[in-house]
């Protein structure tokens, strides 16, 4: 990407609209973008609770209520936890199955809704800042006559386009920490933590918080090759801690991933959906059920009891303090939709390469255009990430 001077003469007043669950450096990335735009004397505003007042269809927005007008106080806000203009999971592009829905007015209508409070704000260009839903709905926003750019967003680092995501860095040393108080509490009662750790499709958190607290396994859904079958893993466990005995190894951390309840069979999947739609992988206890499991099997194999503590660590790394990595890569994220707009690439993700250069990745190149479904970035089981953690746990054979 070139440099830029300043944004595309048709943008005025750009939205900012942040979407889905909380990361670490969301303030970094509302710091950077609303800074670089005011700077070119660009009006900005941030729309309170993610696209929830958006979608309504209620009419007019009102200042400090369903939106904030953005000015260069933000430079203060880059290491603040939380998010300034807050979020939520309102998904106004849901109903949208097909690019013949969008000429559905009853499907349609939510997105409708959004473009027409967006413009009657005399917003020109939109930033959202979120996962694969947001980037579905930014796209179909972007179809709409609404030119947006995209800033993705997970701590769980699923995302196709860019290497890492922000906040993940954070989330992994936030798990970190407790992970390596529960394995002392286990070293010092020759016990067992069995900890369910964030991550609904992929292993990257697991793997690397596993990893960084020296746990003796660490399971995701890379690691299966269809159903998860809960006797076996607990057998697998089971296994593993009498291998361990023999080896002078009594205490240990075994890590699994909340995502592993998704790919129960459908008997004994999640029932319980939030309002979004989406499982709630607490309801279904797997780490409590695998625990008593493990501890079963290993006593009638052996004949002696063995402590196993099931634990969640979940919430609490999506707010922690932003780590320096994810402080610098958000806000490069956040100028990356300045630049973006100032080369008029709209319809684009912002995304970086080595060193954080800056690139722009069409929507087209992330969103399949007749399922419109995003993809997946799963830990590969032939990538090194993979074949480390395989290294760094207990074997059993």
């Amino acid at each position: 990407m070139g440099h830029a001077a300043s944004p595309t003469p048709s943008v005025k007043k750009v939205a900012l609209v942040f979407s889905g669950g909380p990361a670490p450096g969301a303030n970094a990335v509302i710091s950077a973008a609303a800074l670089a735009f005011l700077d070119q004397g660009v009006q900005v505003v941030g729309i309170l609770d993610g696209f929830s007042h958006l979608e309504s269809g209620s009419g007019s927005l009102e200042r400090g209520k369903h939106y904030l007008e953005l000015d260069t106080k933000v430079s203060s806000i880059r290491n603040q936890r939380g998010i300034l203009i807050r979020s939520s999971r309102a998904n106004p592009g849901k109903p949208i199955k097909s690019r013949k829905d969008l000429d559905d007015p009853g499907k349609s209508r939510k997105l409708r809704d959004v473009v027409a409070a967006l413009k009657g704000l005399g917003v020109d260009a939109l930033v959202t800042m979120g996962g694969d839903d947001t980037l579905k709905t930014a796209n179909f926003l972007h179809l709409l006559g609404m030119p947006t750019i995209h800033l993705p967003k997970t701590i769980d680092n699923d995302y196709y386009g860019i290497a890492w995501t922000f906040g993940f860095w954070t989330a992994v040393e936030a798990a970190k920490v407790p992970l390596l108080t529960l394995k002392s509490d286990a070293d010092s009662t020759n016990s067992y933590f069995l900890v369910e750790l964030m991550g609904r499709k992929a292993g990257w958190i697991t793997y690397a918080a596993g990893v960084a607290a020296e746990a003796c396994a660490m399971v995701a859904a890379e690691d299966l090759n269809g159903d998860l079958d809960v006797e076996a893993l607990a057998s697998r466990f089971a296994d593993l801690i009498a291998a361990r005995d023999r080896d002078g190894r009594t205490a240990g951390l075994l890590c699994i991933a909340e995502g592993l309840a998704d790919r129960l069979p459908d008997s004994a999947g999640p029932k319980e959906l939030d309002k979004h739609g989406n499982p709630y992988y607490g309801k279904v206890e797997l780490c409590k059920t695998l625990a008593e499991r493990t501890a079963a099997l290993y006593k009638e194999r052996t004949g002696r009891e063995k402590k196993i503590n099931p634990k969640q660590i979940g919430y609490e790394t999506r707010t922690a303090p932003p780590v320096s990595y994810d402080t610098v890569l958000a806000s490069m994220l956040g100028y990356g939709a300045f630049r973006l707009a100032s080369e008029g690439k709209f319809g684009h993700m912002v995304s970086v390469a080595d060193n954080f250069d800056l690139r722009a990745v069409p929507f087209s190149d992330l969103v399949d255009p007749e399922t419109l479904y995003t993809k997946v970035r799963m830990v590969g089981r032939d990538q090194d990430l993979f074949r480390l953690k395989e290294a760094l746990s207990f074997p059993t054979g």
